[in-house]
């Protein structure tokens, strides 16, 4: 294996950046610094804590100029897109530091006379974020601020593809005045990350990414008793009902499949439309979809980039392929998307009809910019079909009877419900995942509660 990295652009190839991992001895160094560092940081009072992290937010606000184009550089989002991730990493990190005094405060476990008994939340320690690169700001501040801001120290390993995040990360922290070592950042190779996990000096690890490496982390950490979280993708469905706003709907599921490539854990792969409702949308869905500009994402013209690698076009390009093969349509002529090419990142997107759940393109993780549509009957037939998944992130119903989308979305085996949208992180909610989509919980309060751990105090008078 070499011992470095590149950071090569799906744009044109450039090479953005190349790295020396670090070895084991010196990545092991790095945890000990946290250790004594977190040491002192839990004594911090929140509200200094607290203030630290808004001027973090100020800081990263500050280069979004230089991060938007250097976002797209890395993986390919088309540059008329890529400031609204920072848009969004400051929503959920100003959510979280202005929730952090109530989700982190003394509970009182019922006092009396006799005896004062609350709850307290003690941070962990030491705590690994290892983040994914199809939304690099978004999947990181999920666990990095709020592990920071509940009085643990973080060691962070970004992608590769994106490691220039973990350097905008370090700079905006050092600007905002966190006192060293609280925050580092480590570029190492899988086998590394692993020894550190289960070296037993980490107290907590959050990982995004796929479901294989999901297995990795969960092994490396089986000889110790950490907290494990994972977040690791879906196969997400969308319902259209009768009763649906047809043109709102294929709206919301063409920008839930196609935004980022089609390159989001929660991104819509699997369409059933209700029968009455069933070609009308296919023929809006094929009439926006063939308005898509492929092309390059550096040019604001372009809606729709190159996916990360030319690796993984030809993966997606594969699973489709076998899809038409086994007896599914495709509905969109690549040919009419000048930039398609073989051998690149550059990838026309595609809708399959005639697919079924024998076909690998409905069960498993396309992350590309295409999806299936399949006719319903019924809401009972939506809702098999829609758990007919190993995977459960988020599952959109499209209606206009709320009542409805709450019955069926009770028996969904979902993370998350949406009505009339999809494809979106909430931070007032839990953004969790059952089956293979994961376990653990980000945001809201649940996300301080799983970075931290109960004391209880129980004081007799």
């Amino acid at each position: 294996m070499s011992n470095t990295y590149r950071i090569v652009s799906p744009v044109d190839g450039r090479i953005l950046a190349e790295r020396p991992y670090l070895n084991t001895n010196d990545a092991m160094k790095h945890i000990h610094a946290s250790r004594i560092a977190q040491r002192m940081w839990k004594q911090t009072p929140l509200a200094e804590r607290i203030a630290i992290g808004e001027r973090f937010v100020e800081a990263m606000l500050a280069m979004q100029t230089e991060i938007a184009e250097e976002l797209t550089l890395q993986m390919g989002r088309p540059l008329s897109q890529s400031p609204g991730e920072l848009r969004g990493f400051a929503e959920r990190a100003r959510y979280m530091l202005r929730i952090a005094p109530t989700a982190l405060a003394d509970e009182d476990a019922g006092s009396d006379e006799q005896i004062t008994r609350f709850l307290r939340r003690d941070p962990m320690g030491v705590v690994f974020v290892i983040a994914a690169w199809n939304y690099p700001y978004l999947i990181a501040v999920n666990s990095v601020l709020p592990a920071i801001i509940a009085g643990n120290s973080v060691i962070l390993k970004h992608a590769a593809q994106t490691a220039l995040v973990a350097d905008r990360f370090a700079q905006a922290f050092a600007k905002a005045g966190l006192p060293r070592d609280v925050f580092q950042i480590v570029d190492i190779s899988h086998e590394t990350a692993a020894h550190m996990i289960g070296s037993g000096q980490i107290d907590f690890v959050s990982f995004t990414g796929s479901v294989s490496g999901g297995h990795a982390i969960a092994r490396a950490a089986a000889e110790t008793f950490i907290g494990v979280a994972l977040e690791l993708g879906g196969k997400d469905p969308a319902y259209v009902r009768a009763d649906a706003d047809l043109e709102s709907a294929v709206a919301t599921v063409v920008d839930g499949a196609l935004f980022n490539s089609g390159q989001c854990c929660c991104g819509i792969e699997r369409v059933y439309v209700h029968e009455s409702k069933y070609q009308q949308f296919m023929d809006a869905a094929v009439a926006m979809v063939n308005a898509y500009k492929l092309g390059n994402p550096l040019e604001l013209t372009t809606n729709l980039g190159p996916v990360v690698t030319a690796k993984a076009a030809q993966a997606i390009r594969a699973q489709v392929n076998e899809a038409i093969t086994l007896g599914a349509t495709p509905l969109i002529d690549p040919s009419s998307f000048q930039n398609n090419a073989l051998g690149t990142p550059y990838l026309a997107p595609q809708i399959l009809t005639h697919v079924n759940h024998t076909m690998p393109f409905m069960r498993e993780e396309t992350f590309g910019p295409c999806f299936g549509i399949m006719s319903v009957k019924s809401d009972e037939e939506a809702i098999a079909l829609m758990n007919d998944s190993h995977y459960g992130l988020t599952a959109s119903i499209f209606t206009q009877d709320e009542s409805a989308a709450k019955n069926i979305g009770r028996m969904l085996e979902t993370g998350t419900v949406f009505m009339n949208r999809c494809d979106h992180v909430d931070p007032h909610l839990a953004w969790t995942g059952v089956k293979d989509s994961g376990r653990g919980v980000a945001l809201s309060h649940l996300g301080y509660h799983q970075l931290t751990r109960a004391k209880s105090f129980h004081l007799k008078h």
